[in-house]
């Protein structure tokens, strides 16, 4: 039987991760090369690819499941909608089973995303997890290179604000799914991008590993099995993940799993809705 405070620990690794938030635990770098940079600390070919021109950003929504080993853990919802003003990734998260039992979780997470370069330019999250309660405002001046980071602690009121250095284009934890999906995935291909998570920098090596059959409740497909490792900055060393696009122009994630420490979690595709409106 697992210790009530392994148990609790497990439960919070579990549902946090259901929304990639402290979380994409982007594969460990191992026996890597440290990454070539700059005199400014930068990663040398680190970049966000501008969409092609004919790249379409259309409505679309994904539900996923989270197992924790044979145990159901919760679910979590990804959207991307289309505006006039834009583009707006949307996820949330919510604890099931076990993990609900001891760690309570509800997160919202919005990114604003500018659809002619993939820059992230705000998010705002809202999490619920166990007895805390925190809104968080991330906004990327480009112009300054800087992202400005607010925090408001629900429960006691107090409010933390801190500004830091940032390239000219970053993507986001769970955008970053899609402008993965945007690249010319292949086997063998492979390229580094910057990712900021509450303002603080990651520099990601994604690399296609090969291809693979795959079955999940949504279905069997055909898939690129993509893993993305850190080679620098905050994310470099936290756990390992890899996920797996149909191999195909519209490069669905249909299956990630994520291994941190000695638990291990798979996100499995439940359904996707490519008529999805604003909830």
């Amino acid at each position: 039987m697992i210790p009530a405070r392994h148990s609790r620990e497990l439960a919070r690794l579990a549902t946090v991760l259901l929304i990639f938030v402290s979380s994409v635990s982007w594969a460990e770098a191992g026996d890597a090369k440290p990454p070539a940079t700059t005199s400014s600390g930068a990663v040398v070919g680190s970049r966000i690819i501008p969409p092609p021109w004919n790249y379409s950003f259309s409505n679309v929504e994904y539900v996923y499941s989270v197992q924790w080993g044979i145990m159901h853990a919760g679910t979590s919802t990804v959207r991307l909608q289309r505006s006039p003003a834009g583009v707006r990734v949307t996820a949330t998260a919510d604890s099931a089973g076990m993990p609900d039992k001891f760690f309570k979780v509800h997160d919202v997470f919005n990114a604003d995303v500018n659809p002619q370069t993939f820059c992230t330019s705000l998010i705002t999250k809202h999490n619920r997890e166990g007895a805390r309660r925190r809104d968080y405002n991330i906004a990327f001046d480009y112009q300054h290179n800087k992202s400005r980071v607010d925090i408001k602690d629900l429960k006691t009121s107090e409010s933390k604000h801190t500004e830091s250095d940032i390239p000219n284009c970053v993507t986001d934890v769970i955008t970053g799914f899609f402008y993965v999906a945007s690249l010319p995935l292949e086997p063998g291909y492979s390229q580094i991008f910057p990712v900021n998570d509450n303002g603080k920098m990651t520099h990601a090596k994604l690399n296609v590993e090969g291809r693979e059959h795959i079955k999940d409740p949504a279905g069997e497909f055909e898939t690129l099995r993509v893993r993305v490792e850190p080679i620098a900055g905050a994310m470099k060393g936290k756990g390992t993940l890899w996920v797996w696009f149909t191999d195909d122009a519209r490069h669905v994630p249909v299956q990630m799993k994520s291994k941190l420490g000695f638990a291990t979690f798979m996100f499995q595709l439940q359904k996707m809705d490519t008529q999805a409106s604003a909830p």
